[in-house]
């Protein structure tokens, strides 16, 4: 019988490193923790061995396509295909609270765009009833913007791909000119390359999961809660460990039937087209 497999990105650290010690204990297959840095990849390695805790590692640069096809490669040669992906590598520059151009294709090529390469290069290798989790966050609820045409394209039940690429490139070419409007956003614009990207990343949660239904893959996208990170500069809530149980949840407990949904913290599904509703993320300066 063919040992299940399970890959989490961006894991040497916070979220990913949580997840990837829950998994290792309770999944019944493999573990790769995957990080862009072998270094520190090798270190977070190292301390779950030191708990006892034996996963697999392998270099993963999310924004590099050569570096997700030669995990691809590897992860076809040694295991044929895998069973669940837990898409969790982000950045969030903290201090670029209106972002320049740069911070914010930075920002949107790990958090997006990456998702389009790992579909093209790793999706082909989901076996039949895999799941998938893309780690969103507050600031990928509809309710994040403010611009209806914008919103009137992303509530769309026909929305593609492409409509979310023009979305995406339509803020980045306004942040590029200098013409973007922060009125378009939440709390009057504060990280708003954050809040396009994960609107961007819930959003192709959506699409894909329309793609692939009828090989009863699940996807869904996730808000883990406020954490104790790097990225929440101390801001954060809730302990790693804690916001991973969300994230397990939808691995390992969840019905499968639950699929192409966007799930909160507290385990609850959320209306992503409740574009009134009180979801979007509050900059705490």
């Amino acid at each position: 019988m063919t040992e299940k497999v399970a890959v989490v990105t961006g894991a040497n650290k916070g979220l990913g490193f949580a997840i990837v010690k829950g998994l290792c204990r309770r999944f019944n297959g493999i573990v790769y923790l995957t990080s862009r840095d072998e270094t520190r990849g090798l270190h977070a390695i190292k301390k779950l061995n030191g708990m006892g805790i034996k996963p697999n590692f392998h270099v993963l640069d999310v924004t590099d396509k050569q570096s997700v096809t030669d995990f691809a490669r590897f992860l076809k040669e040694r295991h044929g295909g895998f069973d669940v992906l837990v898409n969790n590598a982000a950045i969030l520059e903290w201090d670029q609270v209106y972002p320049s151009f740069e911070a914010a294709k930075r920002n949107i090529d790990t958090n997006y765009r990456s998702l389009l390469t790992i579909e093209e290069v790793l999706y082909p290798l989901l076996r039949d009833g895999a799941r998938v989790v893309n780690v969103s966050s507050a600031c990928g609820h509809l309710s994040n913007l403010r611009n209806r045409r914008w919103l009137n394209i992303l509530t769309s039940k026909d929305l593609t791909t492409e409509d979310i690429n023009n979305f995406v490139d339509e803020y980045l070419e306004n942040v590029k000119n200098g013409t973007v409007d922060n009125n378009d956003f939440a709390d009057g614009g504060k990280h708003s390359e954050h809040r396009v990207s994960k609107i961007a990343l819930t959003a192709l949660t959506m699409v894909q999961q329309k793609k692939y239904e009828k090989r009863n893959i699940s996807i869904n996208a996730v808000y883990p809660g406020h954490i104790k990170t790097d990225m929440a500069q101390g801001g954060g809530q809730l302990d790693p460990d804690e916001a991973a149980d969300t994230v397990l949840y939808l691995i390992l407990d969840a019905s499968p039937k639950i699929r192409g949904t966007f799930m909160w913290d507290n385990r609850k599904l959320v209306d992503w087209y409740d574009v009134e509703g009180d979801y979007y993320y509050r900059h705490q300066c």
